[in-house]
């Protein structure tokens, strides 16, 4: 029997599998280079970009809890120029679609910021942040105000003919109405889920551990909250979904595809083990195998209820 066919189609962006790094878990691209082979990934999702740089929130940003991590990083980065100059250079070099995730305080930077990266060689696509929960303003509410989110989408869908794909929120209620939303907007994808609000408290000083008081939750813990949204927004739409979540193995990543996802993201998993999506693709392609599967199509969304 033939080798499983694990290539994937995210709008127009071609994977040779359908294992991402996740978006802030990642770096850019050259903290992880000699640690991963990068031309085994399906794709690259860096670390969020706004018009400006961002400093990011105060320390401590991160606490590992039981089966997760929090963390309030802010958002820091070097600003679009930045990342261009910077790290594009290193990306275009190797053999992996790369995803920029992009945020802004407003809809005009959304729009900005797409519309920059529109005319940026080597990126293949864009994730559209409207869902992050540790910064203090923006974010948050165009991820969980149905037409700030709508005016968000298309907006950036005007400004850039790169596959989109908006980072929905854990914490909204309706993930139905919100990835249809993205669909009707132009999105050719959605990502979902975003770490969850969370909060943890030294109780020796009664303060909080973060330096920003509230964080978000990612990692083993959230796993099932995710995989079930991921299924309702299946239910929804008919552009492929990425999933993710807690994802630290294959039987994880085989999950969120039986419930629908086209794609995973690995993130917290990351900084544990660096070569955990190398070990997903691998775990995948044995079970695909193992179950007399063709390729990826034959499992996404393939629950039976």
């Amino acid at each position: 029997m033939a080798k499983p066919d694990l290539s994937v189609k995210i709008g127009a962006i071609r994977m040779r599998n359908p294992v991402m790094t996740a978006s802030g878990t990642f770096g850019y691209g050259p903290e992880y280079a000699d640690l991963v082979d990068f031309s085994r990934l399906g794709a690259i999702v860096v670390k969020g970009i706004s018009r400006e740089p961002v400093r990011g929130n105060a320390t401590p940003r991160t606490v590992e809890v039981a089966s997760g991590l929090i963390n309030a990083i802010g958002l820091q980065n070097p600003g679009v120029d930045g990342f261009v100059k910077e790290y594009m250079p290193f990306l275009r070099r190797h053999d992996v679609p790369v995803i920029v995730n992009i945020w802004g305080r407003t809809i005009e930077d959304y729009a900005f910021v797409a519309e920059r990266f529109d005319a940026v060689d080597g990126v293949a696509g864009l994730e559209v942040n409207v869902s992050c929960p540790n910064i203090k303003e923006g974010s948050c509410t165009f991820g969980s105000n149905l037409d700030m989110f709508k005016r968000v989408i298309a907006a950036v869908r005007a400004k850039t003919k790169l596959p989109l794909i908006p980072k929905l929120a854990p914490d909204i209620a309706g993930i139905k109405t919100f990835a249809k939303a993205a669909e009707e907007c132009g999105a050719d994808a959605i990502s979902l889920i975003n770490s969850i609000p969370a909060m943890a408290i030294d109780i020796e000083a009664r303060r909080p551990v973060l330096g920003n008081v509230t964080g978000g939750l990612s990692g083993p813990a959230i796993k099932p909250i995710a995989v079930k949204m991921v299924w309702e927004a299946a239910k929804a739409v008919k552009i492929p979904i990425v999933g993710i979540g807690g994802i630290s193995n294959a039987a994880d990543a085989i999950e969120f595809m039986i419930a629908g996802a086209t794609a995973v993201a690995v993130g917290t998993a990351n900084f544990t083990d660096p070569a955990t999506a190398l070990a997903v693709v691998d775990g995948l392609e044995a079970y695909l195998a193992g179950h007399g599967l063709r390729g990826v199509a034959e499992l996404v969304g393939s629950l039976k209820t």
